[in-house]
């Protein structure tokens, strides 16, 4: 069977803007410079490499460079050369080292995920277009101060580091709306806390029957399963999530596992029945309610070109109370969260499953991170980074609400728009608490009919 490989070396594959290889590559093919007229996206995961040719900028075009899953000690310095270099995937390598030198004059978005970085350059902070950095995994202690610069930064994963709190400039960044950091040693008190203290019941491996898969994430496999619950012997459908064990693009499966039991009850949150007990890998399972097939995700995650904004169907529309229903859930929901000390981190559309009536859960608590309430300097402000996800998405369901729903109720329109721009604020003390948010969606619900 000829591969892509084979078909590169032919001579096959000019005019490509795409260029896929995982064939245990050990040295940078040299025939890869002959799409240089075309080539934007190179991803080069999966192979045993661990330099990059110093004439990669002769790819003036190469946008993107994926090289996840690879032998790489340090972020090559030529990278920095790309002139159009924009996003660069380094994730599950062995880079213990960044230099300055190795970020590119145009990086929006930097995964080094899963490596062994103690320290990044403070030239970061020069990379003033960076919108989404992600970082867990690492050995980091402490952020450069010079990140502060960074005023479009949206998106930051810490998760699984060695720090030992947050700076206080991270609080002050105008845009920063989706945040994880959990599993570093200011945090662990409070998760072994959670996940010691909270109710759950534990539900035996050999009473759970798998069925077929319903969906993977970064964290996990959600299985289909019956529950035989002995007392009885009846069954029940349950959804079964089987955590995967390694660090993540978000954090650690054991706190994601903390932040679902510590949520509790809620009508617009998934519930969770109990943990998996006595499996025979000891792997870390959940087992939650069955949600109606009915259900879909809202949207689709962020992609290459969008960076941090979800990705809806082009067909997507909504009545305006059924945009406000799922406005006001999942408002009311992440105020439910935050009353408990737990901040979402990872509130997007894409992590929502409504039934097209407006209906919503908010799910996947993968970059979930815990907090002190007492700490009235640090909890306020985590609330509001996460208000301005919410913002995003009051933005992204307004976008789609029916135009002539729209014409027959502009003061609501307005309304609505006035609380977006609320929640989008670059004044970070300045945005509305959930509470207030969801009150406010509360009464608009109450004024429009179905």
């Amino acid at each position: 069977m000829t591969t892509t490989l084979d078909s590169l070396r032919a001579g096959q594959l000019a005019g490509t803007r795409r260029l896929t290889l995982a064939c245990g590559l050990t040295e940078f093919p040299r025939e890869i410079f002959e799409l240089a007229p075309t080539l934007e996206i190179l991803d080069l995961s999966g192979n045993a490499l661990s330099s990059l040719p110093d004439d990669l900028p002769q790819l003036g075009k190469l946008r993107i460079i994926f090289c996840s899953d690879n032998r790489f000690t340090e972020l090559p310095e030529v990278l920095g050369q790309c002139p159009q270099l924009s996003m660069v995937g380094f994730k599950a390598n062995r880079i213990r080292t960044v230099s300055g030198r190795s970020l590119p004059p145009e990086l929006r978005w930097l995964i080094l995920t899963d490596n062994q970085l103690e320290a990044l350059p403070p030239e970061l902070g020069q990379c003033t277009r960076l919108q989404k950095l992600m970082l867990a995994g690492n050995r980091l202690k402490t952020l450069p101060a010079e990140l502060a610069a960074c005023r479009r930064l949206e998106l930051i994963r810490l998760a699984a580091n060695q720090l030992t709190g947050l700076p206080a400039w991270l609080f002050e960044l105008p845009r920063l709306s989706w945040l994880a950091y959990a599993g570093n040693p200011f945090t662990q008190t409070l998760e072994s806390l959670a996940l010691s203290n909270a109710p759950i019941n534990g539900i035996h491996w050999d009473a759970l029957e798998l069925q077929h898969a319903l969906g993977e994430g970064a964290s996990g496999v959600i299985h289909r399963a019956e529950h035989l619950e002995r007392d009885d012997d009846t069954t029940r459908d349950v959804a079964v999530k089987l955590f995967k064990g390694a660090v993540t693009s978000d954090g650690l499966p054991h706190c994601e596992m903390a932040a679902c039991i510590s949520a509790g009850s809620h009508p617009n949150l998934i519930p969770v029945l109990g943990k998996v007990k006595d499996h025979p890998a000891d792997t870390h399972g959940l087992v939650m309610e069955l949600i109606d097939p009915e259900f879909s995700n809202l949207a689709g995650p962020p992609s290459l070109a969008s960076c941090t904004r979800d990705v809806y169907g082009a067909q997507t529309r909504f009545r305006l109370s059924a945009a406000l229903r799922i406005a006001h859930g999942i408002a009311s929901a992440a105020s439910h969260l935050h009353r408990q000390g737990i901040m979402h981190g990872d509130l997007y559309a894409h992590n929502i499953l409504h039934c097209g009536q407006g209906r919503a859960l908010l799910g996947d608590f993968g970059a979930a991170s815990f907090y002190t309430l007492e700490d009235q300097d640090v909890a306020p402000l985590l609330q509001r980074i996460e208000v301005r996800a919410f913002g995003c998405l009051l933005e992204e369901l307004i976008e789609r609400v029916d135009a002539q729903r729209q014409e027959s109720a502009p003061e609501t329109l307005a309304t609505l728009r006035d609380l977006e721009a609320a929640c989008l604020s670059e004044n970070i003390t300045g945005r509305p608490t959930f509470e207030d948010i969801a009150r406010q969606l509360s009464a608009l619900t109450a004024g429009v009919p179905d």
